[in-house]
């Protein structure tokens, strides 16, 4: 991680100090585990402006805000922060590599394998809806002090793993699948808005929740869905069941955390290690 004094104009442009400038204590943070496909999350002086590599980023009134690095992101992100008062800091983060396992999965519906023509022109319109419910950059910002677990159980399935379904390489496996029972309560890890709550192909019963600053947070194969598209939820508030819909061997929990479209580990977010057991 480096560091360089900034002052910062009203459209966040950077100019350098002059040579031989005393150099000050820089006035904002950030922290997270600071690893590929990780939250990271700001705090700087209430009233700041914050942006990531030149674009604005949204900044709450007590400074805080939030940025996600890529799964396999290797280069660095530039933060700047503008002061209230005048002046400001850049920094640049580089995200800590990570080793991704290769996880086979057998005993999966070949038809959500190898789906047929028919159903192709439903997962793309899907698809675009999950793409659509991540767009929102609301002000919420509950998550900042770290995510629950949404429900108990085992885990059965880690983020960025290859999957290999049923024999055929597939994509990188983008978030945490807990084993439970079918019918064991989901819960908001965190307050924010209903963004999408639907039944989908691959994904069975999904539930998006948009947690605020373009942190999302999605709940897949679901049996049932408690919630519709704008409700409010807050923190432990049951959202649905764990069920075995869509693409799945059995009744798990896939939850899947994104920033914007950038794919995010949420297990790295958690204010325990590890889900309760049952």
């Amino acid at each position: 991680m480096m560091r360089r004094r900034f002052f910062i104009g009203a459209s966040l442009g950077l100019v350098a100090v002059p040579a031989g400038a005393q150099e000050r204590a820089v006035r904002f943070s950030v922290t997270g585990s600071m690893e590929q496909g990780s939250l990271a999350m700001g705090s700087a002086p209430p009233g700041s402006l914050a942006a990531l590599d030149g674009r604005p980023l949204r900044t709450l009134a007590d400074g805080r805000f939030a940025f996600g690095f890529a799964p396999n992101q290797t280069t660095a992100s530039v933060v700047t922060v503008r002061y209230p008062g005048g002046g400001g800091d850049s920094r640049s983060f580089k995200p800590a590599m990570r080793q991704y396992d290769i996880q086979r999965v057998d005993g999966l519906p070949q038809n959500t394998v190898t789906p047929p023509p028919e159903v192709t022109a439903r997962i793309a319109k899907e698809a675009e809806d999950v793409f659509l419910a991540r767009v929102s950059d609301t002000s919420g910002g509950d998550f900042l002090s770290g995510f629950d677990w949404p429900a108990p159980g085992r885990l059965s399935g880690v983020f960025g793993s290859q999957r290999i379904n049923n024999g055929i390489p597939m994509s990188q496996h983008y978030g945490v699948d807990m084993a439970a029972p079918a019918g064991t309560p989901i819960l908001a890890p965190a307050d924010g808005v209903i963004a999408l709550s639907a039944d989908h192909y691959l994904s069975g019963g999904i539930t998006l929740i948009d947690h605020g600053q373009g942190v999302s947070t999605a709940y897949l194969h679901q049996s049932q869905r408690l919630v519709a598209v704008g409700d409010v939820v807050k923190r432990g508030q049951r959202i649905g069941l764990i069920g075995a819909t869509g693409r799945s061997t059995g009744p798990h929990l896939h939850w899947a955390m994104n920033w914007f479209q950038v794919r995010l580990d949420p297990s790295r977010s958690t204010r325990k290690p590890a889900p309760d057991t049952l």
